[in-house]
């Protein structure tokens, strides 16, 4: 069994502060095959694929039809004429790749655990939300409320986003290979973001926890949101990250500015009323 090293995630300013009560780790072991899977997920084989003419279908023909098609063990499943419907792709707890051939609208791809998602177009407001694992690839824009409360896995949008983005994130990668709106990282817990343009006004605000990277220009940042140190760990790090999606910042990442909590909200409910004033 691997090693976990928790040094590096502390260097780059993740999870410092001293977690109290009950621990919500939980141990598997590798034999214990049932515990590391959904228990209705199904056996897919990745080279078995099908398609999908989603012109006339709804939303939940449209999702209905991709789980069918799981269950019959088809791991490479292409959805043709999707037309902007909102709420499709969303809920998928299994391994699968999945590509929808044009835009999605809203709620696209959201509640997801697993599957391998690539969106050749655009996507309406809050894409992949709750996303626990897995990945979506959009190559041209997203709406606002991009990766709202995702949990795991790696969400990346080629091209620019709205406002809000990451919203109360709490894991995974949130990767903007363009600008991004007002608001983003807000409330963010733990994670990362990587912005490869320009940032809206108060970015980070409120934000406990994560780090946020950032290429262009910030408008403003949010309350309690600093500027933290680039490490050569940090360089490493979205090197290789990029690099896996073939996004390039416009400047290199060594000029990269990084975003990190100021922590003095950590406390803020034993605050005094005119101590709170300070603070916002």
């Amino acid at each position: 069994m691997a090693t976990l090293n928790k040094g590096k995630s502390h260097d780059m300013g993740l999870h410092e502060e001293t977690l109290k009560g009950r621990t919500q780790q939980r141990f598997f072991s590798a034999e214990e095959s049932e515990n590391l899977t959904y228990f209705h997920s199904f056996d897919v084989d990745t080279g078995k694929s099908a398609s999908i003419d989603a012109q006339e279908l709804t939303p939940r023909e449209i999702n209905r039809q991709i789980r069918e098609l799981m269950e019959q063990g088809i791991g490479d499943i292409t959805v043709d004429n999707p037309m902007s419907r909102h709420g499709v792709g969303v809920g998928i707890l299994n391994r699968v790749n999945l590509t929808f051939s044009d835009s999605l609208g809203y709620f696209g791809c959201g509640l997801i655990d697993g599957p391998n998602i690539h969106i050749n177009g655009r996507v309406g407001w809050s894409c992949g939300e709750n996303m626990m694992a897995g990945t979506i690839v959009i190559d041209k824009n997203a709406g606002s409320t991009f990766g709202a409360a995702i949990r795991g896995g790696d969400l990346v949008c080629r091209g620019s986003v709205g406002a809000r983005t990451g919203i109360d994130q709490k894991g995974g990668t949130i990767i903007v290979g363009g600008d991004t709106g007002a608001f983003s990282g807000f409330m963010m817990q733990r994670g990362r973001m990587i912005v490869c343009g320009d940032a809206g006004m108060n970015l980070g605000d409120s934000m406990y926890d994560g780090v946020i990277y950032v290429g262009g220009e910030v408008e403003e940042l949010g309350v309690d949101c600093v500027p933290g140190e680039l490490t050569e760990l940090d360089i490493r790090y979205l090197t290789s990250k990029l690099d896996l999606y073939g996004i390039k910042t416009p400047n290199g990442v060594e000029k990269m500015n990084k975003y990190v909590s100021g922590k003095q909200l950590w406390n803020y409910d034993k605050l005094e009323p005119h101590e709170k004033k300070l603070v916002l």
